[in-house]
């Protein structure tokens, strides 16, 4: 196992633990009722906190999906945004009506995203929108169980297999809440999470994941900055793609920038003589009219995060056959 995140938290893992437990109980007792929704849903979450790519994974299920003639949307919890009410998204709204990771699946996936503390709620109002038969996407459902759901696509890595549990760690629940999914999505590059799976006797189905960065072309150095959950990931992508990296700044995930933030990144990006900044796509949302503070010289470049499944046609058939989905 590795080193914990926050190890001087560890005190407060056992009272993190017995929450958990709790909750289960509470949950299987019937304390806690599961409600369900006239659609079928698809969950797609994971056991750590932020990071696992659930984002783009929903978007290219939300594409293949209504490709095969599917009704598809998308409920998620909307987090950091500063409205209460359960709302559909508006493509060009902001990140503090909405959330940041809304948007970007409206914008991207270009079907309706309904957000709600509660996902329930969310869902009433998307079966109140459309009377379509189709199917509801649930954004980092796993952990949501107050909601029934057709299918839960758990994604699982190697970080999480050597991580410990929150406050010191980052994973939000034991490593054999995993037997719950119908689907546990891997990355194709990481062979030991199959072998760990492999040991524990997994039946289940497994997809594997291919996660790419889209670098935009840019000649000289460039100033990298992101407020997301694992900003090393984002940093070693863009090197790994060839970029030249002059310096690099991460934010707390689901950051707030202000006018200062980015004094402090275009101060650097000018020494440096960089050619450009480079961000991810929920940053770049969460910026929001900020985006056009920079000046025609330093332009502003979203890095988007892309997921693709092998054997993508495969996956999709059985996702629909099982939902009762038809085209």
């Amino acid at each position: 196992m590795t080193r914990a995140a926050r190890p001087w938290l560890w005190p407060l893992v056992p009272a993190y633990r017995l929450a958990l437990a709790l909750r289960e109980f509470q949950l299987r007792a019937g304390l806690k009722p599961v409600r369900r929704l006239r659609r079928p849903v698809v969950s797609v979450g994971n056991l750590s906190a932020g990071g696992a790519g659930k984002t783009p994974l929903v978007i290219v299920l939300a594409k293949a999906l209504t490709a095969h003639g599917v009704q598809v949307d998308v409920l998620s919890r909307g987090y950091g945004r500063r409205s209460t009410p359960p709302l559909l998204v508006d493509p060009c709204g902001t990140s503090e009506q909405f959330g940041d990771e809304p948007l970007v699946i409206a914008h991207e996936a270009q079907v309706p995203v309904f957000v709600a503390a509660e996902r329930y709620e969310a869902g009433l109002l998307a079966e109140g929108a459309s009377q379509q038969v189709g199917v509801h996407l649930l954004d980092d459902g796993f952990q949501h169980r107050q909601l029934h759901r057709d299918v839960d696509i758990l994604l699982l890595s190697s970080e999480d297999l050597s991580d410990h549990l929150l406050p010191a760690g980052n994973l939000r629940e034991q490593l054999h809440a995993a037997e719950r999914a119908s689907v546990i999505a891997i990355p194709e590059d990481e062979p030991e999470v199959a072998d760990w799976l492999k040991s524990r006797g997994w039946k289940g189905q497994v997809w594997r994941v291919r996660r790419r960065m889209d670098l935009p072309q840019v000649d000289g150095p460039v100033i990298a900055f992101c407020g997301i959950a694992r900003p090393h990931q984002f940093f070693q992508g863009l090197e790994s793609g060839g970029a030249h990296v002059a310096a690099q700044f991460a934010f707390p995930d689901h950051h707030s920038y202000t006018p200062r933030d980015l004094e402090r990144v275009t101060s650097a990006a000018q020494k440096a003589g960089a050619a450009a900044l480079l961000t991810t796509g929920k940053d770049r949302v969460r910026l929001g009219a900020l985006a056009e503070s920079f000046p025609a010289s330093l332009p502003l470049r979203a890095v988007e995060l892309r997921v693709e499944i092998e054997d993508e046609a495969a996956a999709i058939d059985w996702l629909m056959r099982t939902i009762g989905a038809t085209a």
